[in-house]
């Protein structure tokens, strides 16, 4: 399994009606676990891949008008960021979206994210070569006022594509993430890899409420307990750590470093009343790029494990 999230189902987890003796819980569905994983797999790689687009917008948007485009006039042209090859990734997903098991919503909704990505993408490049060849010092930005007539309603056409997938993605992975989580329990106990799932399980849930540009302010509740929950994944794994040595590769530190920073930026944002424009935004990029290395090493943070 590679997606290193994992979940059991809700419908595991309604309370029976009370009875003399407690039933014992449902066997965990290994096989419909990883066929779950496999799906996601697929999505999760395009997503990611196709990431870059709405880095290579915002790059865009940084200098130039988001509505009005560019003028010429401005200080500094920093142009697009060039795309990655996603043919591979667009084939998988489209196939999985056809595939079992069903995920009604997230399966519908992804035809709409590969075609809105496929209508931006060569406008993109188009535009990404026009800016990199610096053609608007001799066109006047005659081209780029008609690249940005493409550009603009395909990049929100794909912006709202992606909101809709991601937000989709998110619910399934959630899951997911619990379902490979108890398989792992059931297959081989609280092991070294079950922490690193445990661990980046509560660190996913904790980022899905750093606030955003477009919801700046922070449910201070809900983030003050998620990074409690968070701090016992990380305690209960150093625990392990501590009577397993070299269990882990390269990530035994990262999870609480990250808690570390979460924990500091929570202190800013109680200050601020959970509205991160009142100084703690300036964290969130070193924020996301320790969670985003945490993602990274935790893929191979059990390879060497005794």
């Amino acid at each position: 399994m590679r997606l290193s999230h994992a979940l059991v189902f809700a419908a595991a987890l309604f309370a029976a009606p009370a009875r003399a003796e407690t039933p014992p819980a449902p066997p965990v569905d290994v096989a419909s676990t990883q066929a779950v994983i496999a799906k996601l797999n697929a999505y999760v790689a395009l997503s990611n891949r196709t990431m870059r687009a709405s880095e290579s917008i915002a790059r865009y948007e940084s200098w130039a008008n988001a509505k009005t485009g560019p003028t010429g006039r401005e200080r500094i042209i920093y142009g697009l960021y060039s795309l990655y090859d996603v043919r591979k990734e667009i084939e998988n997903a489209a196939q999985a979206a056809k595939d079992e098991p069903a995920m009604p919503e997230l399966d519908a909704a992804m035809p709409g994210y590969i075609a809105a990505y496929q209508a931006l993408a060569p406008i993109v490049t188009e535009a990404d070569g026009y800016y990199t060849r610096q053609d608007y010092k001799d066109d006047k930005m005659a081209g780029g006022k008609a690249l940005h007539a493409k550009l603009a309603p395909a990049a929100a056409a794909f912006k709202a594509e992606r909101a809709k997938v991601d937000v989709l993605l998110a619910a399934e992975k959630e899951k997911a993430d619990v379902a490979e989580l108890a398989v792992i329990e059931s297959q081989m106990g609280k092991n070294a890899r079950w922490h690193v799932a445990n661990v980046m399980l509560h660190a996913r849930r904790t980022v899905a409420l750093l606030p955003t540009q477009e919801a700046p302010v922070v449910d201070m509740p809900a983030f003050e307990a998620a990074v409690l929950t968070y701090a016992g994944a990380v305690k209960d794994m150093d625990a392990y750590s501590a009577e397993n040595p070299n269990a882990f590769f390269v990530f035994e530190s990262r999870p609480r470093s990250f808690l570390g920073k979460l924990r500091e930026f929570r202190d800013k944002l109680q200050k601020a009343k959970g509205d991160a424009r009142k100084g703690a935004a300036r964290d969130l990029t070193w924020l996301v790029n320790d969670y985003n290395m945490m993602v990274s090493t935790s893929q191979s943070a059990t390879t060497f494990a005794k």
